[in-house]
């Protein structure tokens, strides 16, 4: 029996010293195999988690948060980061993409709740959260942490001075090129973008001017189920900029017409009539999150939560949706020579049928649909080939899906979860990986993209994906 205790007590302090040495086995296999490391749950803080996960795998939002706090470097205060949301979040999300060597393998994300009260937000850990009003939670509160801080006009910005200066155009005359205009106070971050809205008279065509509204994500709710019919994103993306009358609206030219037409000194009244109204997107984001508004109401008025799935691609193509300013009307002589022209293969009614250069550059609507191309391409991981698919002009804007939040259970209760890509290593940081995992809260494994397009999504996470061409136009602006 003594001997035995000899023995028990030496492999007790053999099994010490290799988890002194090499750590845990588990933590040993979790790093070989390239996983990213989980969030604690506080409570029923897994709305938070996703999220976080979420944003860690879009590198554009990373990249905007190292840039946006290069100035706290400078500040001697060690506290800083407990005062800024920007350095809290972006240490989070490095550690969540592998940036940074966290020295565990579940990492506790309370810190991002404690600034945020900072910020006058009283969220609770113990109280169920929705991960889309987090998401317009930390995005309004960056946007606010950037205007609180103070402006100093530049030297060399010109347009930021005074307009009797302007008026004069002073020009100054240096040695070699003027150095960089900070434009950290003015840059929005990656989500951030335009919708426009439209109005034309049903009566006289007459086009009011374009509103332009910001977003940081497109909420798109889900159309009605046709039975034999999937749902896709495409629908849910054409419901949203469906165009829509709207009636007893003042028309100033219908108005200025009818006054036109009558006697001098004569009281008009204004003209009421039915708009056309439509939504586009005016500007695209570099990151593009989709919210898909699965809450809905019973007859009783009591919440229910919407379980379709909605189809979604790898790979999304958003040209069609884009607002592009609308080309002037031809004129009675460019009629008449485009009437003129002979009857050739290919064309319509004795005209011959030419694409606009918005369809040369964007594609035409066949092309451009998502779904259009070839589904095993569309859904395939890696790059974009289109040069393999020529059926498929070449989008402008086209984005590659980095996340997935997934929402489980009921409108009363349930559970987030969050697909995403893993990091890229460290020998082609730039590279995207093809690797996804799954991740809820402090449980990490590894997914098939299969799996991923599956889910019933909450949130879409795409990153905009820019050819060879576009990247030289955006270095050349960056240098400039």
């Amino acid at each position: 029996m003594r001997s035995w205790g000899v023995l028990g007590g030496l492999a007790a302090a053999l099994a010490a010293g290799v988890y002194v040495l090499w750590g845990p086995i588990a933590q040993r296999k979790r790093r070989r195999r390239g996983l990213v490391p989980g969030l604690l749950n506080l409570g029923n803080t897994c709305f938070m988690n996703s999220l976080l996960q979420g944003l860690s795998s879009c590198p554009s939002f990373i990249k905007w948060l190292e840039e946006f706090t290069a100035q706290y470097k400078t500040e001697q205060n060690q506290s800083a980061e407990h005062q800024y949301l920007s350095l809290t979040l972006l240490h989070l999300l490095r550690a969540l993409s592998c940036q940074e060597v966290p020295e565990d393998d579940v990492l506790d994300a309370s810190c991002l709740l404690e600034v945020l009260r900072i910020y006058r937000w009283q969220i609770s850990s113990f109280e169920e959260q929705d991960a889309h009003e987090l998401f317009h939670v930390l995005t309004s509160s960056l946007e606010d942490e950037r205007d609180r801080q103070p402006r100093v006009t530049h030297l060399f910005d010109v347009h930021s001075l005074e307009p009797e200066i302007i008026q004069k155009q002073i020009t100054c005359r240096t040695r070699g090129s003027l150095p960089p205009m900070s434009n950290r106070w003015k840059s929005q971050h990656p989500f951030h973008g335009r919708l426009t809205s439209n109005m034309v008279c049903k009566h006289c065509e007459h086009q009011s001017p374009v509103r332009y509204d910001t977003f940081d994500s497109l909420s798109l709710s889900i159309p009605a189920a046709v039975w034999g019919r999937p749902l896709t994103l495409d629908h849910c993306l054409h419901h949203f900029i469906s165009s829509e009358s709207v009636k007893d609206v003042v028309c100033d030219n219908c108005t200025k017409i009818q006054a036109e037409g009558t006697l001098n000194g004569q009281s008009i009244e204004n003209q009421r009539t039915t708009f056309v109204k439509q939504l586009k997107l005016g500007k695209l984001p570099q990151c593009l999150c989709i919210h898909l508004q699965r809450l809905s109401w019973s007859n009783q008025g009591t919440p229910l939560k919407r379980h379709e799935h909605v189809q979604f691609n790898e790979f999304l193509i958003m040209d069609i949706y884009k607002y592009h300013v609308p080309v002037h009307k031809p004129s009675q002589n460019d009629l008449n020579q485009k009437n003129s022209e002979e009857t050739k293969p290919g064309t319509k009614d004795g005209i011959a049928v030419k694409p606009s250069d918005a369809e040369q550059t964007h594609g035409t609507k066949s092309l451009i649909m998502n779904g259009a191309c070839s589904t095993s391409f569309l859904m395939s991981s890696g790059a974009f080939p289109l040069a393999a698919f020529p059926e498929c002009s070449s989008p402008v804007y086209l984005y590659r899906l980095m996340a997935v939040v997934v929402h489980h259970g009921d409108m009363h209760s349930g559970h987030f979860v969050t697909y995403r890509r893993s990091p890229p290593s460290s020998k082609s940081p730039l590279s995207v990986s093809n690797q996804w995992l799954w991740i809820s809260d402090d449980t990490v494994r590894k997914a098939s993209l299969q799996e991923v397009l599956s889910s019933s999504a909450y949130l879409l996470f795409y990153e905009r994906v820019h050819s060879k061409v576009q990247h030289q136009r955006l270095e050349l602006r960056a240098e400039e």
